[in-house]
């Protein structure tokens, strides 16, 4: 008997020469930012200028080779828009360095993306199935909040610019709320994952409204505020604002109901006004948001920020060109105002296109994964950058009181940046498992009286790993084989 052979699906194109072609003009925007400082402020470029420019390259180069290797079906946008951003943040700092003097922000920046890079690759190359993930949701609360409370600890907890988020170990500062948030989003989008059919229809009727059974929220709850308490103890009412957006956005998207948001912005309301009526530093930020020019002294950095960005107008003084230094901490939470003021409102526009870009990318992937999960994590993980970006730029442009949030993958900090290469670690592997093909066939070998199709079923929701099942069929039976992949 001759058997047909089944014929093969149309191969899906893995995009990693894409990616490769986009990595270079990535890189070129953050060297072209490091010459032109040079160029514009000496005239001439330093002693072994190509030093700086071929780490990074060589950094890049490793990230997409370990994607190419690891996770060959990845979106092909998301690690060429992270090294742009890099490339920018890394050229800002060193023309902060070149104006201030004395100081080496760079060279340490460049340093953490070393580890961040390294961190990045470690998951991918660690986490061959973000699913795994889901099996630990108290774990993981449990361990986001040791790390919330870290810094109220007597001996390692450090107090810097009035707020108490850092700790200090062997003379090095790091902020674990960077790594919390990447653990609590984890523990919220595992229990989410497992409870949203029971949250979007058990409960009570209200009208229109489907109240959730008290069992089923409390726990839910409870992560979310004991985060929040903890960061208001610490004075970081900007990563309170963080958390709590997250949690609302990861109930909506697990629900479908928009009285979670309703409700979300109606309990912001009331804590806001609570904090503002008692909360000293909250007044301060107000009134400097409506009132900058009332107190020169108080609202010095907002009113300089505001004369940079001005000055620097459409399209910059240019790089190397204007003075950004004016601004206090520019090399942290003004940093956008700085890169405002020397690429001007277009360049400042362009970088949020770029932010916008990984979000639109992390939301893509959570349309095309098939389980519950990776759609909570990658949803989660998108609007973490969206409000990031929306309260830290709101804040410097005035178009929102100014927050303590660092900008992503642009603002001076080891912790941020490490923590947001691993963000973006998670969204890279998650989009592999979401584009990759659901049904794969290995070579048929013609028998003349047995036929075989190999289907992986790994992609399936249930169960991490699917098993590898072939069906052979002769003349007078039929019989299952079923094996571990």
């Amino acid at each position: 008997m001759t058997s047909v052979a089944a014929a093969a699906p149309p191969k899906v194109p893995t995009r990693r020469w894409v990616e490769l072609g986009l990595l270079v003009p990535a890189l070129a925007v953050g060297i072209s930012g490091y010459v032109l400082t040079n160029l514009n402020r000496t005239g001439a470029l330093p002693p072994r200028w190509w030093l700086v420019p071929a780490l990074c390259a060589l950094l890049v180069l490793a990230a997409h080779v370990v994607v190419r290797v690891r996770t060959p079906y990845a979106d092909p946008v998301i690690l060429p828009v992270v090294v742009t951003l890099c490339g920018l943040g890394l050229a800002m700092l060193n023309r902060l360095d070149m104006a201030i003097g004395g100081t080496d922000v760079a060279r340490t920046q460049l340093v953490w993306m070393v580890i961040g890079v390294a961190a990045f690759a470690a998951v991918i190359i660690w986490l061959r199935d973000y699913r795994v993930l889901q099996r630990y949701p108290y774990l993981l609360f449990i361990v986001g909040m040791i790390l919330l409370l870290m810094p109220l600890m007597p001996v390692i907890g450090t107090n810097i610019n009035g707020s108490r988020i850092w700790i200090r170990i062997a003379g090095y500062s790091f902020q674990p709320a960077e790594v919390a948030k990447i653990v609590l989003t984890l523990a919220f989008a595992s229990y989410l994952a497992d409870r949203s059919d029971v949250l979007a229809s058990a409960g009570k009727k209200l009208g229109a409204l489907t109240l959730p059974r008290l069992r089923d929220i409390v726990p839910v709850f409870v992560m979310w505020a004991a985060g929040v308490v903890v960061l208001v103890f610490q004075n970081d009412l900007g990563t309170a604002l963080l958390f709590f957006g997250l949690f609302v956005v990861m109930m909506y998207v697990a629900t479908d109901r928009i009285s979670w948001v309703v409700g979300g912005l109606f309990a912001f309301a009331g804590a806001a006004a609570v904090i503002y009526r008692f909360a000293g530093h909250v007044q301060v930020r107000v009134d400097s948001w409506l009132h900058p020019f009332s107190d020169m002294s108080q609202n010095y950095q907002i009113i300089e920020g505001q004369f940079g960005m001005a000055w620097g107008g459409l399209f910059g003084r240019g790089w190397g060109l204007g003075s950004p230094s004016r601004v206090p901490l520019a090399n942290t939470d003004f940093i956008s105002a700085a890169l405002g003021e020397e690429i001007g409102l277009v360049g400042l526009v362009g970088i949020i296109v770029l932010y916008a870009l990984i979000v639109s990318r992390g939301l893509k992937t959570a349309l095309l994964v098939r389980d519950s999960f990776g759609k909570l994590l990658t949803a989660g993980f998108s609007f973490v950058f969206v409000l990031q970006v929306t309260a830290i730029i709101g804040g410097v442009t005035r178009l929102l009181p100014l927050t303590g949030l660092t900008t992503p993958f642009l603002s001076r900090g080891g912790s941020s940046l490490v923590a947001n290469w691993a963000i973006a670690a998670i969204l890279i592997v998650v989009s592999h498992q979401a584009r990759r093909p659901v049904v794969e066939f290995e070579p048929f070998v013609d028998l003349d009286v047995e036929q075989t199709a190999v289907i992986d079923l790994s992609s399936l929701e249930d169960g991490p790993v699917g098993p590898r099942v072939s069906a052979s069929e002769d003349d007078t039976t039929q019989h299952l084989k079923v094996g571990d992949k």
